[in-house]
């Protein structure tokens, strides 16, 4: 059974850093595209960052760019995000989510994900 677990969240403050993990099981997130996403309140899912299989390709969205880092430990079958110079505007949940591709590239459209953990919460306030 395909199972994405995240942790992580937390509240941080401004300027603050958390890092998230996404852990796997019941497949190799090696050879699936991998994506990380977030809901604030009233907004609709965004995504933020992602990964294609073999690690060939990644992307983040303007907002988060320079910021924060996806990463991946093929060992553990765990993907991450460092989130660094975190802003309140970074606050929601945060999802992992999975689809196995057979192109090297990534998407951050949530249509394009079947597998999705059951998300983290994010809040950064002072």
């Amino acid at each position: 059974q395909l199972q994405l677990v995240e942790s992580g969240g937390g509240l941080a403050q401004p300027g603050g850093s958390l890092r998230l993990s996404c852990a796997a099981s019941g497949f190799n997130l090696e050879y699936y595209a991998i994506g990380w996403f977030r809901q604030a309140p009233g907004k609709e899912r965004e995504g933020v960052s992602c990964i294609s299989k073999v690690g060939s390709s990644i992307y983040y969205a303007d907002s988060v760019k320079g910021r924060f880092t996806i990463s991946r430990d093929i060992a553990k079958n765990t993907l991450y995000l460092q989130m660094n110079s975190l802003k309140p505007e970074d606050t929601a949940v945060y999802y992992c989510a999975a689809e196995p591709r057979r192109d090297y590239v990534c998407s951050t459209l949530d249509y394009e994900y079947h597998y999705w953990g059951q998300g983290t919460q994010v809040t950064v306030s002072s």
